[in-house]
């Protein structure tokens, strides 16, 4: 047992809180740099990663947090068994990283609390990435590349200057936790509800009045933070309906009486704009729409407490006028006039 643990410790090399310059490896043995597997150079005052680094062959932890570090050095590309980088509260930019970071095999990585304005494209090609933080940096925006992060679990971009969500990122299929808090975003894409495996989604402290409707397709979603957005608080209709162009009144007919078509009877172009027809929420109307639609915010009662504001897109003006005495909207179907408790076990609003 005890020779076990020692065989631990020897995989372990802390050079934690020393307030180190440097890092100087003449005293370290070839047999422990070939046997050391996590390495820890936090909390010093290291200004760039050594390249002395890349003699840790061995390496699959490395905590480099906390340090004034504005370079990453070329040598950490040559650590090939690297899984887990922590790098957060650096001085690093869009400058810092060698042209080749993107070649490890990382499953784990922290560039929080540094001066990123865009998440750098070379994390855009660790395709092992699990877990990717650059919170509390100068994000602007999310690259449409983030779609090639298929095995990423937890992002967490919070604390940025973000103001688009792309949908791009509806393109990761195991993302389980997304926070995107203390930005600066307006709107939610509908793209969204195809993360079938989000189980937390953080958007408190930004700029949202509405939600997307389809929100209400992510079954799995337990948690959803919203407090501190200027969520609309009375009801509200807000119509947005440009008439239909004659391509478009064409396309409705046809999707609408179920005309059958193929590539054989019109150009692919026309054949690519009917297969992108949509069809309308509203369950007493059998139409569709392609680029002409109105916009209509309803209210849906989650879990008994909150009443949220989400986005429908209805075909047209008389979805939104119900010939009956039903005040409500024969858009509004009775399922989606609530959320049962056990589909979202918690809405945070305060």
């Amino acid at each position: 047992m005890e020779s076990h643990e020692g065989a631990a410790r020897d995989c372990v090399l802390d050079f934690s809180r020393l307030s180190l310059n440097t890092f100087n490896v003449n005293n370290v043995s070839e047999d422990r740099k070939r046997d050391t597997r996590q390495l820890f150079l936090n909390c010093n005052r290291l200004t760039s990663l050594p390249s002395s680094v890349s003699l840790f062959y061995n390496l699959e932890f490395l905590d480099i947090s906390s340090n004034g570090l504005t370079v990453i050095c070329e040598g950490i590309t040559r650590l090939t068994k690297l899984k887990t980088l922590l790098a957060k509260n650096n001085r690093l930019d869009d400058f810092s990283l060698p042209k080749e970071f993107g070649s490890l095999q990382l499953e784990v990585l922290n560039f929080s609390g540094n001066r990123f304005e865009e998440i750098p494209l070379q994390c855009t090609k660790l395709l092992r990435l699990q877990s990717l933080s650059i919170g509390g940096n100068r994000l602007k925006s999310i690259p449409a590349e983030i779609e090639h992060l298929t095995s990423l679990e937890m992002l967490y971009l919070g604390g940025n200057l973000i103001s688009d969500i792309p949908p791009e990122l509806a393109h990761l299929p195991y993302l389980t936790y997304l926070v995107l808090c203390d930005n600066r975003i307006q709107s939610v894409p509908p793209q969204l509800a195809r993360l079938h495996s989000l189980r937390s989604l953080s958007l408190h402290n930004n700029l949202l009045t509405y939600l997307p409707r389809e929100i209400l397709s992510l079954v799995h979603l337990q948690e959803l933070s919203l407090r501190g957005n200027p969520l609309v608080v009375r009801f509200v209709k807000e119509m947005i309906y440009d008439p239909p162009s004659l391509l478009e009144l064409a396309g409705r007919t046809i999707k609408s009486r179920n005309i059958p078509y193929s590539p054989y009877d019109m150009p692919s172009n026309l054949v690519r704009y009917l297969d992108l027809a949509s069809k309308c929420p509203n369950p007493k109307c059998a139409g569709v729409y392609f680029d002409s639609c109105v916009r209509q915010i309803k209210f849906v009662d989650f879990c008994g407490k909150y009443r949220l504001p989400l986005m429908h897109y209805l075909c047209s003006p008389e979805c939104t006028s119900p010939c009956s005495s039903n005040p409500q909207s024969d858009a509004e179907s009775e399922e989606e006039n609530s959320v049962p408790a056990d589909r979202l076990q918690r809405v945070l609003l305060g």
